[in-house]
């Protein structure tokens, strides 16, 4: 159990002992124990008293133990504390204790059974109880209503001061882990579930410090660049999803099939369908209250993710994180070729027919859109899903020896 610090020499002595009281009641003393634990006191530089507290509980208290950094950093501490780590599982807390120490059993539990690979604190969970004002609480939900649609990840509390997770995955991951702040977090968490590794999340009783110093607004600035950096990280290959979940990930139970094309034909022209209906309506909604080349593009827009998504899942039955990313942006690219081809024909509509009103301006635009619909079942099977039409039969061996073999078995 890690607890990083810089300059807490009013509340680290305190907050020390509370947690080791806690972990002798929970998992054993070192002469009675039931799972064997150690605590590690990460010191980020301080400069007030903090190290000299720190070291004196670390000879009074044989489960404590000092670890002392020349540079500032949450996320410095922590991958160092955890990669230099023997136990089976690493965790850390923050040291005012805002976190409830009763979930802790919880937590580790799913990670010592090899249930889980990954455990947080969830402040914003069904069960979890939180006090804190309002701008923070805003804040929080903001942000992680933010990750989770711009990284497409299913957790719901990324900066809970509360996490664990198995030492054979923190060796793995947390080299691929750039930030060395309060990023750290975040950034470990969406390499860990993109690449399909399991995410076990405790609700928490959770009270806000009121004397904390972290500075709000720099730390919502920093994660919005820390968000850009690593989704183009993701985006171009320089973080090897794709070798973790080959070594880590939770491997489906076989392969999906892929359909013929003849069900790849029906499926599409099923979401297509819906696709162009939705679309149809949106339009009409839309152009009575915003110019009609926006509404073509922001109904194009909504109904093109949605039908990537759909195509994705159900078209061309593709499962799992890997690859969610770009497949999304190369379905936006075709996106751009769609609203091309419907911009044009409005263009064209208006050259020869300036008197045109909304129902003609509907009727071009959904003849349109269902040729774009022909261009974009062509472009998803042969260029964004081209790879799955190679996938070995249901019950083949499995083997792994390319990236791209690794996208296919994923």
């Amino acid at each position: 159990m890690v607890v990083p610090v810089y300059n807490e020499q009013e509340s680290l002595e305190r907050s020390v002992r509370v947690l080791h009281a806690t972990l002798a009641e929970q998992f054993g003393s070192s002469s009675q124990p039931i799972e064997p634990w150690r605590i590690t006191i990460a010191d980020n530089a301080s400069t007030d008293a903090t190290a000299e507290i720190a070291a004196r509980l670390a000879a009074e208290l044989p489960e404590v133990e000092l670890l002392h950094l020349d540079e500032k950093g949450r996320g410095r501490a922590l991958k160092r504390a955890w990669l230099e780590s023997t136990a089976d599982v690493v965790a850390y807390v923050d040291v005012d204790l805002s976190t409830d120490l009763r979930a802790l059993p919880p937590l580790v539990a799913p990670l010592l059974s090899g249930h889980s690979d990954i455990a947080i604190g969830t402040r914003l969970g069904r069960g979890s109880r939180v006090v804190r004002g309002a701008k923070r609480e805003f804040v929080s939900r903001s942000y992680n209503l933010l990750l989770r649609r711009a990284m497409g990840v299913t957790f719901t509390d990324a900066q809970c001061g509360f996490k664990a997770m198995r030492r054979d995955v923190a060796q793995r991951v947390l080299p691929l882990v750039e930030d060395t702040g309060w990023f750290f977090d975040t950034e470990l968490l969406i390499i860990g579930e993109r690449a399909g590794l399991r995410i076990h999340e405790v609700p928490v009783d959770w009270i806000d410090d009121e004397n904390s110093s972290v500075d709000i607004v720099a730390t919502a600035t920093a994660d919005l660049r820390g968000l850009v950096r690593v989704w183009r990280s993701i985006l171009t290959g320089r973080i090897p999803l794709e070798e973790v979940y080959a070594e880590l990930g939770r491997q489906p139970f076989a392969p999906a099939r892929p359909p013929s094309f003849f069900g790849q034909v029906i499926r599409f022209g099923i979401i297509g369908g819906v696709s162009t209906l939705a679309y149809a309506g949106l339009y009409f909604a839309l152009q009575f209250v915003v110019p009609e080349q926006l509404a073509n593009f922001l109904a194009l827009l909504v109904t093109a993710i949605a039908n990537t998504w759909a195509n994705r899942r159900f078209t061309f039955r593709v499962r799992g994180p890997q690859g969610a990313l770009k497949h999304h942006v190369q379905g936006l690219v075709v996106f751009g070729v769609a609203w091309a081809m419907t911009a044009g024909s409005l263009a064209v509509l208006h050259h020869y027919l300036p008197a045109a009103g909304p129902h003609h301006e509907l009727l071009i635009l959904t003849a349109a859109n269902l040729a774009a619909t022909v261009m974009r079942f062509l472009a998803l099977r042969l260029w964004v899903f081209r790879h799955r039409a190679s996938h070995a039969p249901l019950g083949a061996p499995r083997r792994v020896v390319t990236s791209r073999d690794r996208v296919l078995s994923s």
